[in-house]
This record gives C-alpha cells, structure tokens and sequence, in this order.
C-alpha cells in the first residue's frame, strides 16, 4: 500500500462551489480505477475555520502500477493542467483498518504527522505505532484509518475517515470529504503492508 496526496492551497477568496463541481462531476471517473485503493477527495475552508483554503485529494494505492498509471496519465495531467504542477506527497503503507463505522459514508476526514524521535530504533517505533493505530481505529465513528511513514523525514502519518460532517478536534489537520471513490477498499481490508523485522544472522 502507498499514500499519496498533493495539496492545492487556493486564494483566500476563492470560490469553492467550483471545486464542489469539479468533484461532483469528474469524481465518479475513479470509481473503478485499476489498482486503486481509495481516493478521498478533501476540501477545507477559511469560512469554516480552516487556515485556508485548500483542495487536498488523498489516496490509498493497492499497487504501485496503479499510481504510476494515475501519475503519468491523463486523470493527473488534469490537475496540472488546471492548477499548475503540485508536490506530490507520498509514504510508504504500513497499517489499514476498517472501524466500527465502516458501513457508512464518511464525511470528514482527518491527518495528522508525528515525527519518529530520534534516539528510538526505527523498528520499534513503527511496531509501537502500528499496534496504536489499531487501538484507536476501533473508536466510534472511525470509517476506515491508514497509517504510513515517510522515512526520507522520518515522520509517521494517520489518516482516518469518519462518519458524520465532523472529526475530531485534537486529531489533526481537518478535512470535508466530498466524494470517495473506493474500487479496491476491500483489498486494503485484506493485506497488512506492514511485516515486522526478522532477525538476520
């Protein structure tokens, strides 16, 4: 599993109905994308509460030849086309759980980063983490939850989907979902990206 995202920050007086019909239009078109796990298509705005404003789609990739098809073909060349070349943030999957609320449609969405502490062996904190994450996807109104670590930044990243317009306060960077397009959700539910370290002798 891989987890992409790119950032689209907009101007403060950006009307953001035009991304709310990009997304109720073109959004489907992903619906049954080969070798994609998820795509949450994420908005937040300044006129509710949001630093700025931002389109910020977010993806779970069930295999790399999906995302190098996205990548390099037409369905991203749109973005660039339409909003110039953005960053494309990337980490590598580590843990995907459904939560309780699985069945229902989510409508927010959260991220959070934690910086790996330097000090800690890497092994042992992604264990300690992926151990954590399943803990706290089985809270209420959790739909679907990833954890991923960039280990360029050593940085580990949560993204949870929950039921309802609202998330969490304390969990981190808040999102709207406006659409999720899910072809290979179940696949997500049935491999575990993460393998704990084995001795080498």
């Amino acid at each position: 599993m891989h987890a992409m995202q790119y950032d689209i920050t907009l101007p403060a007086d950006y009307d953001m109905e035009i991304i709310r019909k990009r997304v109720a239009t073109r959004g489907h078109l992903l619906d049954a994308f080969p070798g994609l796990g998820l795509k949450a298509y994420l908005v937040r705005e300044r006129e509710a509460g949001s630093p700025v404003n931002q389109y910020a789609p977010f993806y779970l990739w069930a295999t790399p030849e999906g995302m190098n098809s996205f990548l390099w073909g037409p369905g991203f060349q749109g973005i660039v086309n339409d909003f110039g070349r953005p960053v494309v943030q990337h980490w590598t999957g580590l843990s995907y759980e459904e939560g309780p609320a699985a069945a229902s449609a989510p409508g927010a969405a959260t991220r959070r980063g934690t910086p790996l502490g330097e000090g800690v062996p890497p092994g042992e904190a992604v264990a300690d983490a992926v151990a954590r994450h399943a803990r706290e996807a089985r809270r209420d109104g959790v739909v679907a939850s990833a954890l991923a670590v960039d280990p360029r930044h050593w940085e580990l990243l949560a993204f949870t989907l929950w039921a309802g317009r609202e998330a969490p306060a304390d969990e981190g960077e808040r999102f709207q979902v406006l659409h999720l397009s899910e072809p290979g959700r179940a696949a997500l539910a049935r491999r575990s990206p993460y393998t704990a370290a084995t001795s080498v002798r």
